[in-house]
């Protein structure tokens, strides 16, 4: 029996609210405390470990002291680096962690006489599972690499294999990352028993156009508001000879609330919000989504302050509030259908595509710039470093 656990999407720092930053710790320590009462025979993790390529002390010694519980219980850990925890520079913790031999990374290969790329298989001694994989990139970077890769040698190796990879399937997409960037499913070689996904923090398993079982395990905690209403918590994927498992990650009780304020006054929205607060159960991770046209008054006439105290009196661990899409009648009308930064500059390029390919431009390569462009120095990086790998990701762009 072969029986193995497949994580992506850790994102451990990734948080800067404390709270929500211990709680995926804790999601992160109960996928560990299961791989290992579960006696798994090894480890996937299909890329983003860490938030950041130099994570912060504190991220950097939780992470050590887990993947060191997995391997004082001999269960070998089989890692691919994300597009958050990948650096052009080529430095990343993973590879510390795989010098202190608590990893193994497994995208590993050389470039052949017609300058192919030729993935090698990294054998697990225990099972004789073969396991090889690509690294993410941002912005989607790393297809570059699938249109080079030589697939024959990957394909003809006799199974069991698994195959790693981080990063979004055209095929597969849900309508909501339609403006993330993708690659086709035929970039990917044929012929694996397992494509262990990562990069897209969705739940899902497929089996299509002869690609057998390529599975996203889903965030190991979501990642931003969005996230949490839709998954409510984090998971992983225990596979067990053939048969797979999504396992939740229940750290807390999560409400989420959504109030409709369109054609209310201030008062009546907070009697509303002030409802939906008398649900909240003790030590809740609590959403607020507000939106709608006050009918008179602006947005900082409710009493938020008060509101929030209710809810932490009532016994909430964290309370988040989204407020974009709500607005007043006493304000300037603007109509954005985008409730995010990334979507109004995605609707945007899109808006003035036609207008960029006359001008000899092309609006995916300007998300691509700017997705680019929008890197911000990591904790503990070097000026020079970060320069360096801004440019290299500008070089392996503009060479496209």
């Amino acid at each position: 029996m072969v029986k193995f656990a497949h994580l992506s999407d850790c994102h451990i720092g990734g948080w800067r609210d404390l709270k929500l930053r211990d709680l995926n710790t804790k999601s992160f320590i109960a996928a560990m405390d299961k791989c290992i009462a579960e006696k798994v025979d090894f480890v996937l993790v299909s890329g983003d470990l860490f938030n950041t390529a130099i994570p912060a002390i504190d991220s950097l010694r939780m992470a050590v002291e887990q993947l060191r519980r997995l391997k004082d219980a001999h269960i070998p850990v089989y890692i691919i680096a994300g597009s958050h925890d990948f650096s052009p520079s080529g430095k990343t913790m993973i590879d510390v962690l795989e010098h202190a031999g608590l990893v193994t990374g497994v995208a590993r290969g050389t470039e052949i006489p017609d300058g192919r790329l030729r993935l090698e298989f990294t054998r697990d001694q225990k099972t004789g599972m073969k396991i090889t994989g690509m690294i993410g990139k941002k912005g989607g970077l790393e297809s570059g690499y699938y249109h080079v890769l030589a697939k024959e040698n990957l394909e003809a190796e006799p199974g069991p294999k698994v195959f790693l990879f981080h990063s979004a399937i055209e095929e597969l997409k849900p309508k909501e990352f339609a403006q993330v960037e993708g690659m086709a499913l035929s970039l990917l070689p044929r012929g694996f028993d397992y494509y262990a996904g990562g990069h897209v923090h969705v739940v899902d398993r497929r089996s299509m156009d002869g690609y057998e079982n390529i599975v996203y395990p889903g965030p190991i905690f979501p990642n931003n508001f969005a996230e949490i209403e839709k998954l409510r918590h984090g998971s992983f994927v225990l596979w067990t000879d053939g048969k797979i498992e999504h396992v939740p990650l229940e750290v807390c009780p999560v409400v989420c609330l959504s109030v409709d304020a369109e054609g209310l006054v201030p008062s009546a929205v907070e009697a509303k919000i002030k409802e939906g607060i008398s649900a909240i159960v003790p030590n809740a991770l609590v959403t607020l989504r507000v939106s709608g046209c006050l009918a008179q008054g602006r947005p900082s006439d409710i009493a938020w302050n008060d509101l929030l105290h209710d809810a932490y009196q009532k016994g909430a661990y964290a309370v988040l509030r989204n407020t974009i899409a709500l607005t007043s009648k006493e304000l300037e009308v603007v109509s954005v259908k985008a409730q995010s930064v990334e979507e109004v500059e995605a609707a945007l390029l899109d808006e003035h595509d036609g207008q960029l390919r006359k001008a000899g431009g092309d609006a995916r390569i300007a998300r691509k710039l700017m997705q680019v462009l929008s890197a911000e120095k990591e904790e503990g990086e070097r000026v020079t470093d970060f320069e360096a790998r801004l440019c290299g990701e500008l070089d392996v762009l503009l060479q496209k």
